[in-house]
This record gives C-alpha cells, structure tokens and sequence, in this order.
C-alpha cells in the first residue's frame, strides 16, 4: 500500500524532470537540478541555512521496505557540524533519480550526499538538489 505524500501548498510541489537524464538515470549535464516539495513547512530552517557554502543531503538509500512501500524520500541537510531538520520531499515519481545518484556516489566511492543550494524563489527559500554533480 502506497504511503501518501502530505498535500503541498501551490508552488510548493517541487520541480524535475526525466527529460534531464539519460539512460542509467545519470544527468544530462553538470546544470541539472531537481527542487525539492514541501519545503514551505521548513522556512525558518532555509533561511539560517541560506548562503552557506557546502550544503550536501543528509539522506540515505531507501531500503526494500521503503521502496516496496512507496514512501516518500524526506530530505535532511548536512552542513557539515550536524543535520537540519527535514526541509523537503523528493517529487513524487522522481525518488528514483534520487535514489540512484546515491547509488552511483556509493560505487564510486565518494560521500552519499548530493551537493544542494538554497534559492530564493518568489519570497520563499525553496532547496534544489544539484543532480548534474553527481555525475
């Protein structure tokens, strides 16, 4: 049975796209980026956070429990002395973009964690994953 994602407020629902990757689920270019749902809930977190260099994810692999649930992939961020609180859900039908950009830094052997930035949209902080850089 599918977990529900919590309902996100217009504007607030994330942004990707398959049309950005290719065969294997590896980006197409270095610009790629996948902005993050329900970051609305996490405002005051982004807004300390925002401006800080270095900012990677904090969030592991899904297990097969999860995956075979469908839960949604909540994203923490690390910043490099502790982890923030959740600022965000992975869009739905892009968990496995995620997913395997964690898989691919895994089998390389770097950090399982996807650099990110905080941008200020229309008055909100909102959080992009930059997926091109796990390339």
């Amino acid at each position: 049975m599918a977990v529900e994602l919590p309902s996100f407020e217009r504007g607030d629902t994330g942004k990707g796209s398959f049309k950005d990757y290719r065969y294997g689920l590896v980006p197409n270019n270095a610009r790629v980026r996948l902005r993050l749902a329900g970051s609305n809930a996490a405002q005051e977190t982004l807004a300390e956070l925002h401006g800080e260099q270095g900012l990677e994810t904090a969030t592991p692999r899904r297990t097969q429990a999860q995956d075979a649930a469908d839960e949604p992939i909540e994203i923490r961020l690390f910043t490099g002395a502790r982890v923030s609180a959740p600022v965000g859900f992975v869009p739905r039908g892009l968990e496995s973009v995620v997913d395997e950009a964690l898989s691919r830094l895994d089998i390389a052997g770097r950090k399982q964690r996807i650099p990110v930035e905080i941008v200020r949209k229309r008055g909100m902080y909102r959080v992009e994953l930059l997926m091109g850089q796990t390339r």
